[in-house]
């Protein structure tokens, strides 16, 4: 399991086992973000923060919604917006301690331009 939180401690995120990669993608959210995704489907990740702590970001094609810390600013996740029961979603594995992700490939994605995988 991976846990992370914010800076602050106001979100925090559970990631069943341990993810295949990691994905770096470079985007324009994902590269200002620095994030580092693991994937899974909605309902095996733990959320933990109170309501209104997190702002929402919805942009592009309005598929997804980053969640951003309300207090320290950090993206922590996203969240799908189809509401089928398959949908996935991410969290940003840069907020786990580094020994919990220390050994993971990290895969680069070209989601600026092409939309695939640049390894």
């Amino acid at each position: 399991m991976i846990r992370g939180s914010c800076h602050c401690g106001a979100v925090r995120f559970e990631y069943p086992g341990r993810p295949e990669w990691l994905n770096r993608c470079n985007c324009s959210y994902c590269r200002r973000s620095g994030a580092l995704w693991a994937y899974a489907e909605t309902q095996q990740i733990t959320l933990d923060f109170e309501p209104g702590a997190t702002i929402r970001y919805i942009w592009g094609d309005k598929t997804l919604a980053f969640h951003s810390c309300r207090t320290c600013s950090c993206t922590t996740h996203w969240e799908n917006l189809d509401p089928s029961p398959a949908a996935r979603m991410a969290v940003n594995c840069a907020l786990a301690e580094p020994t919990e992700i220390a050994g993971l490939r990290i895969r680069h994605f070209d989601g600026a331009e092409t939309w695939t995988w640049l390894d």
